[in-house]
């Protein structure tokens, strides 16, 4: 089953070189990014404003966690269509890697790379890809019956 399906995982973790801030509160505003997809074009939050979007926070590409929660949400794509929400990945990987990730995993949706851990940092996400990462937060009630994915809203 999938672990989790997240409007946003924000996850405390040990510090390290970068240090991450303060894990987001509920009605915190989220800061504003840009960031590089698998392809290499541009995707920032002011791009995207006036939208609904999912950013799914995974530490890793092609690991048995984050293939199997990718891969759910692959599944659950069409529900998230029909809902107008877009759905964004979101990791240290740089693009390269993410794009085999989706050509391996056959993702509808786009990677981003936070390569320079700028967005992790501004949420208080791990800035390391096997911090601990406790979940944050509350229930959300996702788009596919079942789902009880953790969230910040």
């Amino acid at each position: 089953m999938l672990r989790c399906l997240v409007l946003l995982m924000l996850a405390l973790g040990i510090p390290t070189t970068l240090h991450a801030g303060a894990l987001l509160a509920r009605g915190d505003a989220f800061p504003a990014w840009t960031l590089s997809d698998q392809t290499g074009a541009t995707v920032s939050s002011r791009d995207l404003a006036g939208k609904t979007y999912l950013l799914w926070f995974y530490p890793k590409a092609m690991t048995p966690g984050c293939t199997t929660e990718g891969d759910g949400l692959r599944d659950s794509f069409a529900a998230f269509q029909e809902r107008r929400v877009e759905i964004f990945g979101v990791s240290f990987d740089p693009p390269a890697q993410n794009k085999a990730f989706v050509e391996a995993e056959r993702f509808p949706f786009r990677l981003l790379s936070d390569d320079k851990r700028s967005l992790a940092v501004a949420v208080g996400w791990p800035t390391r890809p096997h911090s601990p990462s406790p979940v944050a937060s509350r229930i959300w009630s996702g788009p596919t019956a079942g789902y009880a994915p953790s969230t910040v809203a």
